[in-house]
């Protein structure tokens, strides 16, 4: 096949604002034409479709270029392990030394582990070998040491287009790669590797379109071993079809049918019902399974989020801001069989993203009402994105996203996790687990670090398969998770407290032998103060473990203010003193230039002299501004002798 291309890009959409949708269609609008003005790159005058779904579709607009001899400066060779808080991340996309590859660019990522022996994990990814062309080619790497060390050998098909890659490993541990080509429609290959992805076969044509998805049936049921495809329905050569299936292990791909939701996922549940999530709702087969018939799928059922997925947003400004993911609970615990959908979704309220729960429990026919899983403060401008979800085999939920709370900026990003044992009714309080990140960095002549990431959990931890640009471009990053023993008896913290061997006071799924105890009385603080100890700040540690200075018998931050100062006293160093006038933030008097908590002559004779000064071309010195420019306004004048005069005389 030939691969086809040209070096026009086409230019942005013209912004039509009708509504919450124009606005957000301005607002994409308005982003791309900054990053258009910044970007050095040429660009024609070609229209760019005015639908959202097709302005996503993928492109080939540049032609291949190969990896430059000489790395371009300021990249470093070495980078490939990154740590935070104890969590390690590992590069993927490396050269054979296991360094990075300057220059280059890596992104969405797809993760799968082989379930005959953890150890050996395959990624997937767009690989683009120099950031100077958008020509993206079939990324892969292995590791058969539970993701310590990785190999990168090269593409699937080096010199052809290619995008879109998931990754998955099925019962018997092999591990299958589709791939999205484009010539001159759009069309997936699968590929499949029984070495722990160190050789892969010969592609098979699998029907597919833009934005594919795959999983396969791991089950005993007859079904086992399937691979079933969905993509978006307006952009395969199938001609509106959405949904194509493998029966035989990936070796053929049936004919193609229709109505199957995009932006979204697949799973399979013990039964072997396979359900599909993404913008119109979930759909399910339950005999999608069985060889021997043409699949039918139910209509589909609208999951509340308080949010649609979006398009463009301002950390990804020509990608998602996440796609939707759905799973099953394949435990045999109290919430087996219940389906669970999580997506980065926009409010209807406001602009950036937050990360939305929700579960059904009867098959997917009804959803509960959504759960919000980032737990800072609601209604901020913090950016949630690419939300990310996997279900280990005993039931615990896992999360992880891309979070600007602790930046405050949309490009300044580091990766969140979050995990729920209770069927997601609650979840764990977030945590980052990598360092910060700047996602408007290393873009490969397109303003986008992809669309998704991946993960796979287990009953020991979760892996992580993620895309950041902590070497100053987009490089693919493996992170493991591990699950939490925080008492370091061997056996994890949610299953300690399932068999009742540890309680949990506050409800907050830590074990109570975890919590603080800081008068060591065996009693975690958190649960006498729910027992009604003493805690008068309400900041969760018992009053007697706190400070009292004045020996008042009131903890310090909860004492008396005698002079009213707005300062505690035992943190004010002038308690007693009256307070007339401004004061420091440690209730010390401003105009008590020698800090003996009083205004005297001495004071107003310093006062006198700020003002006077020695010579009118000479500027007081700096102190005087320190103590005497009450009103900051760059000046010792009137106005400030005045509030002087009222703190000296006492007189108000």
């Amino acid at each position: 096949m030939s691969n086809r291309g040209t070096n026009d890009r086409p230019a942005p959409a013209t912004c039509h604002v009708h509504g919450r949708a124009g606005r957000h269609r301005l607002v994409t609008c308005l982003a791309a034409c900054l990053f258009l003005m910044l970007a050095p790159v040429a660009r024609s005058q070609k229209a760019e479709p005015t639908d959202v779904r097709l302005r996503h579709l993928e492109r080939l607009d540049d032609p291949y270029r190969p990896r430059p001899a000489t790395p371009p400066p300021g990249i470093p060779a070495g980078r490939a392990v990154v740590e935070r808080d104890g969590f390690v991340s590992v590069q993927v996309n490396v050269d054979e030394f296991g360094n990075n590859i300057p220059g280059d660019a890596a992104n969405e990522p797809t993760i799968a582990v082989d379930p005959t022996d953890p150890s050996r994990i395959v990624i997937g990814w767009r690989q683009f070998d120099t950031i100077e062309s958008n020509f993206r080619q079939a990324g892969v790497a292995y590791s058969h040491d539970a993701g310590k060390t990785w190999t990168f050998p090269g593409v699937l098909t080096p010199g052809v287009f290619r995008s879109d890659p998931v990754v998955v490993a099925d019962a018997d541990g092999r591990f299958h790669y589709l791939s999205l080509q484009i010539d001159p429609c759009y069309f997936c290959e699968l590929f499949t590797s029984t070495d722990g992805g160190v050789t892969w076969g010969d592609p098979v044509f699998a029907y597919g379109g833009d934005k594919a998805w795959m999983t396969v049936d791991t089950t005993d049921g007859i079904g086992r071993n399937n691979l079933y495809q969905s993509w978006t329905e307006y952009s395969g050569c199938g001609g509106g079809t959405s949904f194509a299936r493998s029966t035989d292990g990936g070796a053929s791909f049936s004919d193609p049918l229709n109505g199957m939701p995009h932006w979204g996922t697949l799973t399979v549940d013990l039964n072997g019902t396979l359900y599909a999530a993404g913008t119109a709702g979930v759909v399910k087969s339950e005999n999608a399974q069985d060889p021997d018939v043409t699949p039918t799928f139910t209509e589909p059922i609208h999951v509340e989020l308080y949010g649609t997925l979006e398009y463009g947003p301002a950390p990804n400004p020509d990608g998602l801001g996440g796609q939707m993911w759905i799973r099953t609970d394949r435990s045999n615990g109290p919430f087996t069989g219940d389906l669970y959908v999580l997506a980065s979704v926009a409010p209807d309220s406001r602009y950036s993203d937050e990360v939305m729960f929700a579960r059904s429990i009867d098959g997917g026919e009804t959803w509960s009402e959504p759960v919000r899983v980032n737990d800072d403060p609601a209604g901020t401008d913090a950016w949630h994105w690419f939300g990310t979800m996997d279900v280990a085999p005993d039931g615990r939920i896992d999360a992880v996203w891309n979070d600007t709370r602790n930046t405050g900026k949309a490009n300044l990003s580091e990766l969140f996790y979050s995990y729920s044992l209770d069927g997601g009714h609650t979840w764990a309080e977030n945590i980052p687990v990598s360092p910060v990140f700047d996602s408007h960095v290393g873009w490969p002549n397109q303003y986008k670090i992809g669309d998704y990431y991946g993960m796979v959990s287990d009953n020991l931890g979760t892996s992580v398969a993620y895309a950041a640009t902590f070497n100053g471009e987009q490089d693919v990053y493996f992170l493991r998770i591990e699950a939490l023993d925080c008492n370091h008896n061997g056996i994890l913290d949610n299953q300690d407290l399932a068999s009742g061997f540890s309680h949990d006071c506050n409800g907050d799924q830590v074990p109570d032998e975890c919590q603080p105890d800081c008068n060591h009385d065996g009693e975690p603080d958190v649960c006498q103060i729910l027992a009604g100890a003493p805690d008068c700040d309400g900041n969760m540690q018992l009053d007697q473990c706190q400070a009292d200075i004045d020996g008042d018998g009131i903890i310090d931050p909860c004492d008396d203010d005698i002079d009213g100062d707005g300062v505690p006293n035992a943190e004010d160093v002038c308690p007693y003193a009256p307070v007339f006038g401004p004061a420091l933030a440690d209730g010390m008097p401003t105009f008590s230039t020698d800090d003996d908590c009083g205004i005297d002559l001495w004071d107003y004779w310093r006062m006198f002299n700020c003002i006077i000064g020695g010579r009118p071309d000479v500027p007081p010195p700096p102190e005087c501004y320190e103590r005497f420019d009450v009103d900051f306004s760059g000046t010792i004048d009137l106005r400030d002798f005045a509030v002087f005069q009222v703190t000296f005389t006492g007189d108000q």
